[in-house]
């Protein structure tokens, strides 16, 4: 049976309540591991659910018809948020290399960040086939900053564990150096189907 575009577009809503839910109590959870273990990659990942939560509500607000900002815009937003992603991880990465910043052990920031990384990988799935579905580019381009979410979890859960099991402190300054590349290359990728 085919599905219709309201159909569709309650399971983008459904999809995008879900990831602010799961950003506002993953804020909170990063937020106390992210200072009892004084770890960079927690408080950056904190940071970029706040990200989340402002991609989320541009497009809750798309699909709502409410304060639409109109697609060129949106599209512009969300670039915006990934080049914010992407300044910091970059800026915190550095200096974390610099100082040999060293976080202690954080069991709750890496269970949290595991348990993110298949939630917000799925969460891209349904938002990226909803979008191509409803053929809504805002959508599809906020799947993608999901997408950069739950890969960011994944590499500060292989940070966070490497530095538990391994002492390996580097770790989490280098995978966020990758997945900045990551959220450029998603700048570059919004802004120009904004153009488009």
């Amino acid at each position: 049976m085919p599905v219709d575009d309201a159909q569709l577009i309650r399971r983008g809503l459904r999809a995008e309540y879900v990831t602010l839910s799961w950003n506002v109590v993953g804020i909170v959870i990063l937020a106390f591991a992210a200072l009892t273990s004084r770890s960079l990659a927690l408080g950056g990942f904190g940071l970029d659910s706040l990200i989340e939560i402002g991609a989320s509500t541009v497009v809750v607000w798309e699909l709502t018809g409410r304060h639409a900002l109109g697609q060129v815009r949106a599209q512009r937003v969300i670039a915006v948020l990934f080049a914010l992603i992407a300044v910091y991880l970059i800026a915190q990465a550095v200096w974390a290399l610099d100082v040999h910043h060293r976080p202690s052990t954080s069991w709750l920031g890496a269970a949290w960040t595991g348990v993110t990384v298949v939630a917000m990988f799925w969460l891209a799935a349904v938002k990226g086939a909803t979008g191509r579905a409803l053929e809504h580019p805002v959508l599809i381009t906020e799947s993608r900053v999901t997408q950069v979410d739950g890969l960011l979890a994944a590499a500060v859960f292989v940070g966070v564990g490497a530095n538990a099991l391994f002492h390996w402190w580097w770790a989490d300054a280098v995978a966020g150096l990758v997945i900045a590349g990551y959220a450029l290359n998603e700048v570059r990728h919004a802004w120009s189907h904004a153009a488009a």
